[in-house]
């Protein structure tokens, strides 16, 4: 196996730019979620099926970002952590699949777009993450490309789905239209 250096000298502004955005953003999100659990209307099912995924994104962003930024990095070991990181992001999007199912099951139905932005695009993701990582070795260049573009929709997916959780929580829940003295429903409350 060569353990020749990569060439990501380049891609550092880039990196940095997207990191720091996705370090940001989860901050934000983490104090919507708290401003939102003061209120009581987050709910488990909710919370696992379009909420953590949304900072699993954001953060998965930021650990390539990271792991781009590391000196030293050889075709060898970034092909073994984008590869993990791959496969990872494909065992947890199955079941961020199996969450958003078993809430569809409930109050809450699911609609293409809650398919599409929390499991396809996600899976979609991760997949070409392996993809690249097992590529690394023969094909650099598009290794790289592919992996800035996987880390740059995660954070899109993570501005998409944390704008669709913030609106879903202030403007569309079952009881936000309604008397704000009156306690939540006991129903699962759907997310975005």
């Amino acid at each position: 196996m060569e353990h020749v250096a990569l060439p990501i000298e380049p891609w550092s502004n880039f990196y940095v730019i997207l990191g720091s955005s996705a370090g940001g953003l989860t901050g934000l999100t983490f104090v919507v979620i708290a401003l939102v659990a003061d209120a009581h209307a987050v709910r488990m099912t909710g919370l696992r099926a379009f909420i953590t995924p949304t900072i699993i994104h954001f953060s998965s962003a930021l650990l390539l970002s990271a792991l781009l930024n590391v000196p030293g990095q050889t075709l060898f070991g970034i092909g073994l952590v984008l590869g993990a990181i791959g496969v990872w992001g494909i065992l947890y999007t199955a079941g961020t699949a199996r969450h958003v199912r078993r809430l569809a099951q409930g109050d809450y139905k699911a609609v293409a777009e809650d398919w599409i932005w929390n499991v396809l695009l996600p899976l979609i993701c991760y997949t070409a993450l392996l993809a690249a990582g097992m590529a690394v070795s023969s094909h650099v260049a598009p290794a790289l490309y592919v992996t800035a573009g996987v880390a740059l929709l995660l954070l899109f997916i993570g501005i998409h789905n944390a704008w669709d959780i913030a609106v879903w929580f202030t403007a569309e829940r079952p009881g936000a239209q309604t008397d704000p003295t009156k306690q939540p429903p006991p129903s699962e409350p759907p997310a975005p």
